[in-house]
């Protein structure tokens, strides 16, 4: 049995049609902006579906309300799907002073939810930060199928090292090559972007990662492929946390910008229902 939150109505259509149970819940804001939440049924076990994107901090306290309804209408196990999780990327601190902000909203959430799953952590290992069960679930999978026809016998590369792991799962879907750019330093005020060990010419290129908001490395890579004499290059991306005007550069420098519905935006043509129904 499936509850939606506000972060996941662009979900509902779709997982009743692929025969999601959906639990109705009612969610609206008092006049001073405080959210109400009310819980329509009953039954013992449920899944919380909602991301945070924008208004981050109102949905993850609609997360924590919804958790606490079902909580008191009985309902004895609940897993909380948050398909792009916020603060996820402040993982560490690097002032004195700062909190570890991911930490302090999965321990929030696991007082109320048992199982927590999460499309394409930032940083994975934070999952450690949840009291109960935490799973990343993979998108390559989705990103694959999609582009699968489109590639053809292609490659697929991460922006850097640290998005290397994206592109190996990807590329094992689709049987293909993977590789990354590596960055080097050629001058004080000069850094160069280079696919590692890979020949990309006359190959149309994928290129995965967990994140875009500017689009600037995206740009710059597809530039550099461009020069490298590559094929048609493409985007594929997991959450699509776009900054202004980031969408249209991207698009005009790559042959396709594709992300998945995590967020929802005018870009978001990969969906991760069938994932979710799978957990």
């Amino acid at each position: 049995m499936f509850v939606i939150g506000s972060g996941g109505r662009h979900f509902e259509k779709e997982l009743r049609e692929l025969g999601g149970e959906v639990l109705e819940v009612e969610l609206r804001k008092f006049p001073d902006g405080e959210k109400y939440v009310r819980v329509l049924g009953s039954g013992k076990e449920a899944t919380v579906v909602s991301s945070t994107f924008a208004p981050q901090d109102e949905k993850i306290v609609e997360l924590l309300l919804i958790g606490d309804a079902l909580r008191e209408s009985g309902f004895q196990r609940l897993r909380a799907v948050v398909p792009y999780f916020a603060y996820s990327r402040q993982d560490r601190v690097t002032k004195e002073g700062e909190p570890i902000s991911v930490r302090a909203i999965m321990k929030a959430l696991g007082l109320y939810y048992d199982e927590l799953y999460v499309f394409d952590l930032h940083n994975p290992e934070t999952l450690r930060y949840f009291p109960g069960k935490g799973i990343n679930v993979s998108p390559a999978g989705v990103l694959a199928k999609y582009f699968a026809e489109k590639l053809g016998d292609g490659i697929v590369l991460a922006p850097d090292r640290g998005a290397l792991n994206r592109a190996r799962a990807v590329a094992e879907k689709l049987g293909l090559e993977y590789s990354h750019f590596e960055k080097r330093r050629i001058s004080p005020t000069e850094v160069e972007m280079r696919p590692v060990d890979i020949d990309v010419r006359g190959k149309n290129v994928l290129i995965v990662d967990d994140i875009i908001s500017t689009g600037g490395t995206m740009i710059r890579a597809s530039e550099i492929l461009k020069k490298l004499g590559a094929g048609k290059i493409f985007v594929g991306v997991t959450h699509g946390v776009f900054a202004e005007g980031a969408i249209k550069r991207v698009s005009e420098a790559v042959d396709e910008l594709a992300v998945t519905n995590t967020i929802p935006t005018p870009v978001s043509r990969i969906s991760i229902v069938p994932e979710i129904l799978r957990l």
